[in-house]
């Protein structure tokens, strides 16, 4: 090359050629043609043979070759190089250009390759703070010369904006396609009720997410004190580990006991490394958490150092959450499934089960009182309720009968829970969230099984109840002393694929009263056959609605009961009451809910 192949550019010709570099800033929002085009550029007015352009990572403040021209695809996956050190470090860290007419002289030099005598480094400024550096480097001292110093950086200034905007159209574009496999994974996970099966597809579907090259499952064994592999894959092969890890051992344990996610980008550098694969270089642990506890830990591994970033883990925490809930679905039908064989011998078990799907205690609200209570028909049934915390102040309560009952129906609710629960971080409006069951259960249609569900959302800030109603009995409202219908309707989940949900908006005042129930109580019969009914029912609430929650839901049992007269339940009865009161700070402790036999 000879200098004199890029003598300046003339006035004219320089507004024509920065008009293109506009252009190009312009339309183009895709990062690696951007760069193409920035090279193809600055080759028509500095005849280059060595070309890069190297992006900063800000967290190691590392600049790392992004495309190149004149260097192998080995160098450019290797070199790192540190803001200060050498002369794009020096550049990035001067903030200026930075012109070397003989490397043999200059002693901050870094030689990736042989023979490079000159080199100019410009610095990409965008909003006075540097993502980059253009580098060129040719291999005759004395090569670049100011003109070039000063086109460069008058490039560098206007391509840095174009860089910038193709890096956050690059990482909007990567989180919208991985929220939307993120939901689709999600989706998949709930259906899938046979663990190893679960492990396996699990394994599969995250390469959409992250190309690992080593995956890990570890379980909590019962003890709680040691992690066991569950399932692994090296490479691509499933690999039984026998090894169990103590809790807080290593880089798992310590993700489990610390209740956090683990990203180490170099393990060698890391005292919490216990090296199992030797070729591991970087790694990633996030536990499993399931209704506040640690049951597992998800680990990845990579063979190159770095491989992982702070996206990965964002990424991979999100779908834990939902990794955790698919595999205690899973266990737990995997667990009932056993039992259904020696039901005889093993229905308290069962039934512990079960009750561990439902809220332990209701939640403490601005401006309402809560109160819930399940009692099955058996040792266990297909009636649930829960309690969904919305954002701003908005918390669902849902409760629901599925149709038969014993284990058959214990099953199709834990089902129904998990879709319920993987539904909600989306927080649909009431009838929303049941279009949206009805649709999951339709592609999971099982042979005469359907759920009926009450949804409804408290709202402390406007003080209203939306309701929607998918073949419970309609809602018993009260206010002041006198019961008012209404007419909330509508067909059972999971049974006819074009129903539609319409949604009520109840405005409660302090004192009103609005009680959820399943047709087990309504349909409660004595000796004579006669049924409870709901004007009893309403009739009790009339009376009883100056009373706490938890004392109308009392009431309501204890005439159940009577009125039955020693006749055994044949239909599970769940009752939620919802009364509403004046805002005040809420107590620091919780209600405790009755989960009765």
């Amino acid at each position: 090359m000879n200098p004199a192949s890029t003598s300046p550019v003339p006035s004219l010709h320089m507004e024509s050629f920065l008009v293109e570099v506009a252009e190009v800033v312009n339309t183009t929002l895709d990062l690696d043609t951007l760069l193409k085009r920035t090279a193809e550029l600055i080759r028509r007015v500095i005849d280059y043979e060595i070309f890069s352009i190297m992006l900063l990572n800000e967290k190691t403040q590392e600049l790392r070759m992004r495309f190149a021209i004149g260097h192998s695809p080995e160098t450019t996956e290797r070199v790192r190089i540190k803001v200060g050190e050498g002369v794009t470090g020096l550049a990035a860290q001067k903030r200026e250009a930075v012109l070397v007419n003989d490397t043999s002289q200059e002693s901050r030099y870094i030689g990736v390759l042989k023979g490079v005598r000159s080199e100019l480094a410009v610095p990409l400024i965008v909003k006075n703070r540097v993502v980059g550096v253009i580098d060129i480097e040719a291999r005759e001292a004395g090569y670049f010369t100011e003109e070039h110093r000063r086109l460069l950086t008058l490039v560098a200034s206007r391509i840095a904006a174009g860089i910038e905007n193709a890096r956050l159209y690059t990482r909007v574009a990567r989180q919208a396609q991985t929220l939307t496999v993120l939901n689709e994974i999600s989706q998949e996970l709930t259906s899938i009720l046979n663990l190893d099966e679960l492990l396996r597809r699990i394994a599969e579907l995250l390469t959409r997410l992250i190309d690992y090259q080593m995956f890990s499952i570890m379980l909590l064994d019962p003890t709680r004190t040691r992690l066991e592999h569950r399932f692994s894959v090296r490479y691509k092969e499933n690999v039984p580990l026998k090894h169990d890890i103590p809790v807080g051992t290593g880089l798992v344990g310590y993700a489990a006991r610390e209740r956090t996610a683990v990203l180490v980008p170099d393990v060698q550098k890391d005292e919490r490394y216990i090296q199992i694969n030797p070729e591991t270089r970087s790694e990633l642990a996030v536990p499993l958490i399931y209704k506040g506890s640690v049951i597992g830990v998800l680990d990845l591994e990579h063979t190159r150092r770095g491989y992982f970033t702070d996206d990965h883990r964002k990424t991979l925490s999100t779908l834990a959450a939902q990794v955790a809930i698919a595999i205690e679905n899973a266990r737990l039908y995997e667990r009932l499934a056993k039992e259904e064989q020696r039901l005889e011998q093993d229905l308290a078990t069962a039934r512990e089960l079960q009750f561990g799907l439902l809220p332990c205690a209701a939640p403490v609200l601005a401006g309402v009182e809560l109160a819930a209570r399940y009692v099955p028909a058996l040792a266990i049934g297909g009636d649930m309720y829960d309690f969904i915390s919305y954002m701003g102040g908005r918390t669902a309560l849902a409760i629901a009968d599925v149709s038969g009952k014993g284990v058959r129906a214990a099953l199709y609710a834990a089902l129904v829970s998990g879709l319920l629960r993987s539904s909600a971080p989306g927080e649909p409006d009431a009838a929303e969230m049941l279009s949206l069951l009805n649709a999951a259960l339709i592609e999971r249609r099982i042979e005469a099984q359907f759920v009926a569900m009450l949804y409804t959302i408290w709202d402390e800030n406007d003080r209203t109840l939306q309701v929607a109603n998918s073949g419970m009995p309609r809602p018993i409202l009260c206010k002041n002393g006198v019961v008012e219908i209404v007419q909330a309707t509508g067909l059972p989940l999971g049974f006819f694929d074009d129903a539609e949900y319409e949604e009520f908006l109840l405005p409660l005042a302090p004192g009103d009263v609005c009680v959820l129930l399943s047709d087990g109580i309504v349909d409660a019969a004595n000796y004579a056959g006669e049924t409870m009914g709901r004007s009893r029912v309403e009739k009790l609430v009339a009376e009883s609605c100056r009373s706490s929650a938890e004392e109308i839901l009392e009431v309501i049992y204890q005439a159940v009961n009577q009125h039955a007269d020693g006749v055994a339940t044949f239909d599970d009865q769940t009752v939620m009451v919802i009364k509403a009161k004046d805002l005040a700070p809420p107590p620091k402790k919780k209600t405790k809910n009755t989960k009765d036999a």
